[in-house]
């Protein structure tokens, strides 16, 4: 059974009961799943509709009986042939993005952040700095919100690190390849040599995981209270608001001050270690993929260095895909459209590469 056949098989047996009112209960369920598989079918009966009258000018080319209707066949055959392709090319997306929204994370969600500086000391804490301003005002120019989580700042205005909330739209689908180590090389205004420094910085972006998908046991979680505090350790709030949760089990820890009360600290800190959770049996399945077929861009480890941003020649090049932008200041003040939309661009076409459309 071919891939499609496997779709319109389940997209049938939805509509079947779907016609019965006794499943009036799992009516939302299956309706939500009939919903993820109409643009499939969709496009597969467009894709068969091309085929036929492919098929009809093929025999009256082959035919050669009528001189006018084969300059007709001629035609029509052409622009089918450019119809058949694109639909073809939807019908993989399509595909990609099913099996994606099953699999992983709440699209439309929320997006967790995490920005940490790596080597490189304070010219490496004002780089993150950078980096969360310039994720900052891309978010802003889509329409998404960001709330800041957590943040240890540096007397430089730096960040040794800082973790933020993204919603609104669909903001782990468009930031999820940021994820890696972001390497920077530019002259530090410290710097009275003029020596070019080479700092580090690591990404992290975590999807909203669906509900009901990662499950975590109260018995494996430690809570910890106190008061919240802000830049240089004053506190800002006399109660103990904020939350600090170890997860036993991966010894995940993660914390949560932004909310002016407990509870809402609490449900934020659990969405962060959720998120966390996720993102580690992603990596684990990754892992388990890539031993049998390298991705030209996956999920991008923490550990792994996917680009750098060059300021004395303004340049950003992403190793990934071996490409450069030499519009550095631009991108820092948040025009990322280019570099993300090059990136989703080839991450497609490599999974598109395990996609057969018969």
């Amino acid at each position: 059974m071919s891939l499609l056949e496997k779709y319109q098989k389940e997209y049938d047996e939805l509509m079947e009961k779907l016609s019965h009112p006794e499943k009036i209960t799992e009516w939302e369920s299956l309706g939500e799943r009939k919903k993820s598989l109409e643009e499939i079918i969709s496009l597969k009966t467009r894709l068969e509709e091309i085929k036929k009258r492919l098929a009809e000018n093929d025999n009256i080319l082959k035919e050669k009986k009528d001189k006018e209707l084969v300059d007709i066949a001629k035609e029509e055959k052409e622009g089918l042939e450019k119809e058949k392709e694109s639909v073809v090319s939807d019908l993989k997306r399509a595909i990609v993005e099913k099996e994606e929204d099953e699999t992983t994370y709440t699209k439309k969600g929320t997006a967790i952040v995490e920005i940490r500086a790596g080597a490189g000391g304070d010219e490496a804490s004002l780089f993150a700095a950078n980096l969360f301003e310039m994720y900052s005002k891309y978010a802003e120019s889509k329409g998404i919100n960001v709330t800041v989580l957590d943040e240890n700042k540096t007397e430089q205005k730096g960040y040794k690190f800082v973790v933020f909330k993204l919603k609104n739209k669909d903001p782990y689908s468009l930031l999820r390849y940021e994820a890696g180590v972001h390497r920077v090389q530019r002259v530090p205004e410290t710097e009275k040599s003029g020596r070019i420094h080479t700092s580090t910085v690591s990404v992290a972006v975590l999807p909203e995981p669906k509900k009901g998908k990662i499950k975590i046991n109260p018995q494996d979680i430690r809570m910890e209270t106190c008061k919240s505090s802000g830049p240089g350790g004053q506190y800002v709030n006399k109660r103990e608001t904020a939350i600090r949760i170890v997860h036993e089990p991966s010894g995940i820890v993660v914390t949560s001050q932004s909310e002016r009360s407990l509870q809402q600290n609490k449900e934020t800190a659990l969405s962060v270690l959720e998120a966390k959770l996720l993102e580690e049996e992603q990596r684990k399945r990754q892992e388990k993929e890539e031993k049998e077929r390298k991705s030209q861009i996956g999920g991008a480890t923490r550990a792994e260095k996917i680009r750098t941003y060059n300021f004395l020649q303004n340049r950003i090049t992403d190793h990934r895909i071996e490409k450069s932008w030499y519009k550095l200041e631009e991108i820092m003040n948040g025009d990322l459209d280019e570099i993300i939309n090059a990136l989703r661009e080839a991450q497609e076409q490599e999974k598109y590469k395990d996609i057969t459309i018969e």
